[in-house]
């Protein structure tokens, strides 16, 4: 398998009176497996041939979106926290760590006005925190921190099963700092920015939609991680209810395609945004040119 390259970042797409800057923290690999659940090797791996050691190379995106007078960053990638073990399992590479890529933007860590976190695994919710002289703080000093009431009770109570998924010091130190604002429910964060509880990955999942002119954009997270899941049946081994990910997947996938959508990528190193779209081999995505 070829080394994996993250897809260029700071370039903006204007989306009604919005304008999308897909970011990155760079790369990381996750168990192949473990990332398509049921679905045989044998199927999956010509989508995403694994390394040695059966891990597929994954992107860590984030999504800055600038609705007028806010800028709203959406998931903030691993962080730097990892010890040496930590980032030899996961082979995380931040050859562009999340705040330069926010910085091609032309924005600041102190310019965020809010960050939404789909949910707080490490590689969503890492980025929440820096280490400073004085301990962790919020990377992000200015912002309010919106999480799902459910999905925090998750990770400051984790079971066997969860546990590796959840770092405290990635929320801790915002409860502490007073930063999080706790939510319950599908909540309008900010005028065309709302989120949706859709479970399914984690009891307190929240699906992001920008809404603008008309138009809709989704912010898909772990629901449909790479472009490689886009076939209903290829959930993650990681859903902690994966009925739940096959119902909600399989409403947005109609939706998608009927209304043409724009979705948003997380974990797909090459494609970052697009359209979806039937071929005779299966559903496409038409990528959005990026200025």
């Amino acid at each position: 398998m070829g080394a994996a390259t993250e897809k260029d970042t700071g370039k903006r797409v204007r989306f009604g009176d919005m304008e999308l800057f897909p970011l990155t923290d760079g790369l990381f690999r996750l168990d192949g497996g473990a990332m398509f659940g049921v679905v045989p090797k044998v199927l999956w791996e010509k989508s995403i041939p694994p390394d040695e050691r059966n891990r597929i190379a994954l992107g860590l995106g984030s999504l800055l979106v600038m609705t007028g007078d806010k800028r709203i960053l959406i998931d903030t990638g691993i962080g730097d926290k990892g010890d040496a073990r930590f980032n030899s399992i996961y082979a995380v590479e931040r050859t562009t760590p999340l705040l330069d890529s926010l910085r091609s933007a032309g924005v600041e860590p102190e310019d965020i006005d809010i960050v939404i976190n789909s949910h707080l695994h490490f590689d969503h919710a890492g980025g929440n925190t820096v280490i400073t002289p004085d301990g962790m703080a919020p990377a992000f000093p200015n912002a309010r921190y919106v999480v799902q009431r459910r999905e925090l009770e998750a990770a400051l109570y984790p079971n066997e099963r969860t546990r590796a998924s959840y770092r405290s010091d990635d929320f801790i130190p915002l409860l502490d700092a007073g930063a999080i604002d706790i939510i319950d429910g599908d909540t309008e964060v900010e005028d065309g920015v709302r989120v949706e509880v859709v479970g399914g990955h984690t009891p307190g999942y929240q699906s992001i939609l920008m809404e603008s002119c008309g138009k809709r954009a989704v912010w898909l997270g772990d629901i449909i991680p790479t472009a490689a899941h886009l076939k209903p049946a290829y959930i993650p081994g990681y859903d902690l209810f994966p009925l739940e990910s096959l119902n909600y997947k399989k409403e947005l996938i109609g939706c998608a395609l009927e209304h043409g959508w724009l979705l948003v990528f997380c974990h797909d190193p090459a494609v970052r945004m697009g359209h979806l779209r039937e071929a005779a081999d299966g559903l496409v995505i038409e990528e959005v040119r990026q200025s």
